[in-house]
């Protein structure tokens, strides 16, 4: 169990990161987590009223599996290879950088209260990052032609010059929130 339960080094997930991109290009296929929306909706909304949704989401069923996969994975996870004494250890200079913007401290939790709490979702602020955040995903994913899992993973690895540039939009865009908007909205 301990070799689950602990940190793997970073070169044994990268290989089965690689091996799994094998298989996947040996079989023809792409691996990205924001397809699945699209197979979603496909199942849930009439096709012939919005015509984005109207393809054969049967060829994309396996890649449900995967959405599904990390879904139970994480709770199996949480629920039975966590140790319950554990809790999640952050840096101290994240703590203080975390303290400046009025952000409480996680304390074993996965994300602060105040992003996270469905107390701070129902106001006015936590509403609009919600919403706002929403939609840029909702409607950037599709017209950067995936997300950040797709372009980073299967892009790179198929030498892909769109996920690259994706990518480094990516990372830019997350230094520019780190750095100026989540100062801006919470500090």
């Amino acid at each position: 169990m301990e070799v689950i339960q602990g940190t793997w080094h970073w070169a044994i997930s990268g290989f089965l990161i690689g091996l799994i991109m094998l298989v996947l290009t040996y079989f023809g296929k792409t691996f990205g987590m924001s397809s699945n929306l699209r197979n979603i909706c496909s199942l849930s909304f009439p096709k012939k009223k919005i015509e984005y949704f109207n393809f054969d989401w049967k060829e994309q069923k396996w890649n449900l599996s995967i959405a599904l996969g990390a879904i139970f994975g994480g709770f199996i996870a949480f629920y039975f290879l966590m140790d319950a004494n554990t809790t999640l250890q952050l840096h101290p200079n994240t703590i203080e950088s975390l303290n400046q913007l009025h952000i409480d401290v996680p304390n074993g939790k996965l994300g602060p209260d105040a992003i996270f709490s469905l107390e701070k979702a129902f106001t006015l602020k936590g509403f609009s990052v919600l919403l706002f955040g929403g939609f840029l995903i909702g409607f950037g994913t599709p017209y950067a032609g995936g997300c950040t899992s797709g372009h980073a993973i299967s892009g790179l690895s198929n030498f892909q010059i769109p996920s690259l540039i994706a990518v480094i939009g990516f990372f830019i865009g997350g230094l520019f929130s780190a750095h100026f908007l989540i100062p801006l909205i919470f500090g």
